[in-house]
């Protein structure tokens, strides 16, 4: 039997509140349904202005929903009033966004303890944790420079553990590696389903490359144009552990890139 959804969204809509003396704005999402089970990968992918950003604002409480509800593990979380929104839910729902949001004036491992500062929970095992994640990401040797001394790629990878490290049960991803060449997107992607591997968090990760959400995700979902909802689902064919140097060789990747494709369209 599979296990329960760790998280629900069901029938979500969201549409901007209307400006004086205008008609109320359309909907950006609307009916919007689909589940997450624990440690699971799932990718996102849709069409520019499908709302993918807009939609991970209101899993993540920074956004208020205008209709339906947010479920996380079997608790209502989503909110109509600004006023009660829980960013973060408690601790619960980390978010890497495209960009990395590095304090300048913190060295790479500090940037990385300062989420357990900041919750008192910085202690010898949590910063080993740390130190372990710095390491797998090829940090070791860089904790103490400064943002400015490290390349993008560097930035990117600090920003990832730094979410990581607090170990929330869910992490959202919103196009973190957007900004990058191919070559260290190819690195990154490499290190993420590294980490991912090591403690099979819970990731909803949204792009617009159809091969990067075959490559990491264990489920693709395709949104449609606005009003937003669910285009398509595609599980993801391809066995574990990954390569994704290779993935466009792997057996199954063309036949999922194809429908994927086909839905966006």
């Amino acid at each position: 039997m599979s296990a329960a959804p760790l998280l629900e969204i069901k029938g979500l809509g969201k549409r901007f509140p209307a400006r004086q003396g205008r008609d109320p704005p359309p909907w950006v999402i609307q009916g919007l349904s689909f589940s997450v089970r624990p440690g699971e990968f799932l990718t996102i992918v849709g069409p520019s202005g499908a709302g993918k950003s807009t939609l991970l604002n209101m899993i993540a409480q920074i956004d208020t929903a205008s209709a339906g509800e947010i479920v996380f593990n079997g608790e209502t979380v989503s909110s109509h009033d600004a006023r009660t929104l829980r960013p973060g839910f408690d601790r619960r729902i980390g978010y890497v966004t495209q960009d990395d949001n590095l304090l300048p004036w913190r060295t790479t491992l500090e940037n990385v303890l300062f989420p357990l500062e900041v919750q008192g929970r910085l202690d010898q095992e949590t910063r080993a944790h740390a130190d372990m994640l710095v390491s797998a990401v090829g940090l070791a040797g860089f904790e103490r420079y400064y943002p400015h001394e490290l390349s993008g790629g560097m930035r990117k990878r600090a920003a990832l553990i730094r979410t990581l490290a607090y170990d929330p049960p869910v992490i959202l991803m919103d196009e973190p590696f957007a900004a990058v060449d191919a070559q260290t997107r190819t690195q990154l992607q490499a290190d993420l389903l590294r980490l991912w591997e090591l403690g099979r968090k819970t990731i909803i990760f949204v792009t617009h490359d159809i091969t990067e959400a075959i490559a990491l995700g264990d489920r693709a979902l395709v949104l449609s144009r606005q009003p937003t909802s669910i285009a398509a689902e595609h599980a993801i064919p391809i066995p574990r552990p990954r390569d994704v140097r290779d993935i466009f060789a792997l057996e199954g990747f063309a036949a999922v890139y194809d429908r994927i494709r086909t839905a966006i369209q």
